[in-house]
């Protein structure tokens, strides 16, 4: 896994900032900024040729509104309590193909089928998370797809908690 990681690394385009990988055009669309709380989840849904029809994101017990268009097959990823996305790998053509979710427990998800262009997607910033998702949708699906990164929700009675038993 590492290895292939590393490959990936070495032969992917590099995004760290607000940048859109796919060939774009359409539909703007943004999940909510400024949410009270982290990602637990994203659930997309691929059209029977592979194209990427839509995206949600789950934040804290409520998913965001759908963006794309409808149909599909719906797939989703929850994160475990104090999990986060810490980086993604994804592919495209003229709509995005497919898309793996890393996350900062070592745990991953994958959508769709390895086709087409590559990216590889992280925050510059150590202990950053994936905190929005924005893109562009056309008549059949997502035709590019960013990533914003931030610090993570601190759980304050955990954190008391930690701070307590550690003294």
């Amino acid at each position: 896994m590492l290895l292939w990681l590393t490959l990936t690394f070495l032969w992917s385009t590099i995004c760290w900032a607000h940048e859109m990988f796919g060939n774009g055009g359409g539909t703007y669309f943004s999940t909510p900024a400024g949410n009270e709380n982290d990602i637990t989840g994203i659930r997309v849904s691929i059209s029977p040729i592979g194209i990427f029809k839509s995206i949600q994101v789950k934040y804290g017990s409520s998913w965001s509104e759908t963006y794309g268009v409808s149909g599909g097959q719906a797939q989703e990823f929850n994160l475990w309590p104090e999990e986060h996305i810490i980086g993604l790998y994804g592919m495209y053509k003229i709509y995005l193909r497919y898309l793996a979710i890393y996350t900062d427990i070592g745990r991953w998800a994958a959508f769709g089928k390895e086709d087409g262009r590559s990216f590889l997607v992280y925050s510059e910033q150590p202990g950053q998370v994936l905190k929005e998702v924005f893109g562009q949708y056309k008549l059949l699906g997502i035709s590019g797809l960013g990533f914003k990164w931030g610090d993570p929700k601190i759980d304050l009675e955990s954190a008391q908690a930690q701070n307590s038993t550690g003294k």
